[in-house]
């Protein structure tokens, strides 16, 4: 559903601007010396850069150094499949909605290098004896650093501004449907372990809450990428703010419940990290478990803010059908 963005009205049609204030050259290699055309060659290398770096030296191990070096080949990858297609005028075949998958895909891009900036120094690089690995792994984290700025740069420039004509994912609820779901895939790794939380039936809510919420989020956007919002039995847009608002509900349950039953002792929770054995000792490429229930509550209040910020933006919107 395209959409046309003013102070509150969103309606959807398509945009045959770039986002930057000038038309973008499509089936032509002039296209690569636009700006955004520049910024996703930048964007190309500094991911080229970092995965290279590391994979000439070994310089990866666990599951973190695994989550990195998928992060920079995937980007990568994803990166030169759009230039291929913008350089050929290929945007017509391709299979997803192009209005909405670029931005889409620039916004999950910088999370996953910010991830990847932020996990491979602190579970890697830092026990790495001093040596070509350890300056190798730290280059690659400052390449990995670059391509974050130049994917937020790109999600930046290219987001719904008022007066424009765009996709919803180029809208504020639509960008914040992208960090509900990568928050939720965050916490799901954290909960990876079924210990956390099977011996009590409200953290076992608490997972329910993450899985419904995410599943919910991917159909919005999905149901965008495809151009599909028409399949439902009801509008689009009552299905952002019914979905906004359950969301919120049930996030606000979580928020209350996994803290109270991790951390309180009445409801055999572990108040203090020191009281974890696992958390004793310095391990590479391992986050204890105290640490894990702590970063899931802590992501669970980032979550409910983002839903709460997606229920005001989309009580705001208004689309209309062209």
């Amino acid at each position: 559903m395209p959409v046309t963005v003013t102070r509150t009205t969103v309606t959807t049609t398509m945009s045959s601007s770039s986002g930057l204030g000038s038309p973008t050259i499509v089936g032509s290699p002039r296209a690569l010396t636009q700006p955004l055309g520049l910024l996703r060659l930048l964007q190309l290398v500094s991911t080229c850069v970092a995965f290279s770096l590391v994979a000439s030296v070994g310089a990866w191990t666990g599951s973190m150094g695994n989550w990195s070096m998928f992060t920079w080949c995937f980007c990568f990858s994803v990166t030169l499949i759009i230039l291929i297609v913008e350089l050929g005028g290929l945007q017509a075949r391709f299979p997803l909605s192009w209005r909405n998958f670029p931005i889409t895909y620039a916004c999950y891009a910088a999370l996953f290098c910010l991830s990847a900036s932020i996990i491979y120094p602190t579970t890697y690089v830092q026990f790495l004896s001093h040596g070509r690995s350890r300056d190798h792994a730290i280059a690659a984290t400052a390449f990995s650093c670059i391509a974050c700025v130049a994917y937020a740069t790109e999600v930046a420039w290219t987001r719904a501004r008022p007066g424009e004509i765009t996709g919803y994912m180029a809208t504020v609820p639509g960008l914040l449907k992208v960090l509900e779901t990568f928050v939720a895939c965050v916490i799901f790794a954290f909960i990876s372990s079924p210990y956390l939380y099977q011996h009590q039936p409200a953290l076992e809510w608490c997972v329910a809450v993450y899985s419904i919420c995410f599943i919910l989020a991917a159909v919005a956007i999905l149901l965008n990428l495809g151009d599909c919002t028409n399949v439902l039995p009801i509008s689009f847009p009552s299905f952002l703010s019914g979905l906004a608002l359950l969301s919120v509900l049930l996030y606000a349950t979580a928020l209350v419940l996994w803290p109270l039953y991790q951390f309180d002792e009445k409801y055999g929770g572990q108040p203090r990290r020191s009281r974890d054995v696992n958390c004793g000792d310095r391990h590479t490429f391992y986050v204890c478990t105290w640490d894990r229930r702590l970063a899931v509550a802590i992501l669970t209040a980032i979550n409910l803010l983002a839903y709460v910020a997606d229920l005001v933006y989309s009580a705001r919107l208004v689309f209309v059908r062209v």
